[in-house]
């Protein structure tokens, strides 16, 4: 559900951004607001100031991008679209004497030329006012990456090295400021945009940077003709593709706690930004899962015999699993962390008994945390005040060095650790004939 809000959440926040450029609206020198809700009322109160040959080149480009693969799937159809929606505009910009729609050049001054290199003078109190800055900058920045990476992961149906991902990045990053660069990540819109057209490797990447350099040194002339609304309906594509809303539409039948946090990611990420709705939706879903885990994990407490058909530690005799009197059994069904801590309690508290022994059986027990292993403590210097021996039964190997490295084992007593629950058996009945 994450991971299907924030992309279906972006899919909406890409097609939003294109929308002044799809119908050509003119602010009259108003600046655009950055955030979703701020975007949709100024297009609203400068809607009559909508530019049809805009509209028109946007809706043709969406045609050609839609209607490419009936012919060919070899050439992606966003490239057919910029072709010839280029020279169209060009034709009607110097020979009709159409002047009205928007080109790369209208917007951008960029020069057919590379930027000289330039070393920076270090200054040590400049960079401590720059440092936490820089810090913000570089974190956001993985994290950007690193979620791009994700979503294209669910995509492809593959797996990034986010190694790899942040020391290219970062390495990148410390070297383009020398050019006159700024930080840059991955994007969403770019990444979708390879992968949508074929793109679905690192070389990917690679050529969309060289053929960028190669526009930027020989053909920036032409470039400058590339229509804004021909870029916005490729986008619009782009934004459809990436929004899921098929797979949007079957988890709105998942469990509530599902669509919780698929509603609140989709809509963190269309109000607020991604890092926000990434922040809230994994605390959201952390908290439903500890929740899930604490409603699946039970405590059975045993007082007559275990059933001998049940799956067990080793193979046994019936005979062999009658509970002695005065001896109760506990097994615990799952992880034993702060969530389902104080079960444990409340079994204890519904028998009312005082048993000369409790076997606590953790054959099922996955992992334990710092409040069970707390829990577990109390437990053991409640009962020895009451004159009752604990026994552990089956902890697994990783469990056992938890509980082994809080010194749990030192107040139990090693005696009191039992490999299966036949060997606990065995060592309660010990302890009643004392």
């Amino acid at each position: 559900p994450i991971i299907v809000g924030f992309t279906s959440g972006i899919a909406v926040t890409i097609f939003t951004t294109q929308i002044a450029d799809i119908f050509g609206l003119s602010f009259g020198g108003e600046k655009l607001p950055g955030d979703f809700i701020g975007k949709w009322i100024m297009y609203f109160n400068h809607f009559d100031t909508i530019n049809w040959w805009n509209t028109i080149v946007s809706i043709a480009s969406i045609i050609i991008i839609a209607m490419t693969p009936k012919f060919s799937k070899k050439i992606p159809g966003s490239l057919i679209a910029i072709i010839a929606i280029t020279l169209l505009v060009y034709v009607l910009k110097t020979y009709v004497g159409v002047d009205s729609i928007d080109t790369i050049g209208d917007r951008f001054s960029i020069k057919a030329q590379l930027p000289g290199a330039e070393v920076p003078t270090l200054n040590w109190e400049a960079m401590k006012g720059l440092l936490p800055a820089a810090i913000t900058i570089a974190v956001l920045g993985a994290i950007e990456s690193l979620l791009s990476a994700t979503v294209a992961d669910g995509v492809i149906g593959d797996k990034h090295d986010s190694n790899t991902e942040l020391i290219a990045q970062g390495t990148a990053n410390i070297i383009t400021p020398l050019f006159g660069g700024i930080p840059a990540t991955g994007a969403i819109a770019r990444t979708m945009t390879n992968i949508n057209n074929g793109g679905k490797s690192p070389v990917a990447g690679i050529i969309h940077a060289v053929v960028l350099f190669l526009i930027l040194l020989f053909l920036m002339p032409l470039a400058q003709y590339i229509p804004m609304a021909c870029l916005a309906g490729v986008l619009v594509v782009v934004s459809y593709n990436m929004s899921e809303w098929r797979t949007f539409r079957a988890l709105l039948r998942n469990p509530k706690s599902d669509i919780t946090v698929l509603l609140i990611t989709f809509f963190l990420t269309v109000i607020f930004d991604l890092t926000v709705a990434i922040e809230v939706g994994l605390v959201i879903a952390c908290l439903l899962f500890m929740r899930r885990v604490a409603e699946t994990t039970e405590i059975s407490v045993i007082t007559d015999e275990i059933n001998p058909n049940e799956e067990l530690d080793i193979a046994v005799n019936e005979e062999s699993l009658i509970v002695p009197k005065g001896v109760e059994v506990y097994e615990i069904n799952g992880p034993y962390f702060f969530g389902i801590a104080n079960k444990f309690e409340e079994q204890m508290v519904q028998l009312g008994d005082r048993p000369k022994v409790r076997i606590i059986r953790m054959r099922k027990v996955p992992f334990i945390d710092s409040t069970g292993i707390h829990n577990l403590t109390n437990l053991c210097k409640m009962s020895k005040k009451e004159r009752i021996t604990i026994v552990l039964s089956g902890v697994n190997e990783k469990v056992h060095h938890v509980l082994e490295k809080s010194g749990f084992y030192e107040l139990l007593g090693e005696e009191n650790i039992c490999e299966n629950i036949n060997v606990a058996i065995d060592r309660a009945n010990q302890i009643i004939q004392k």
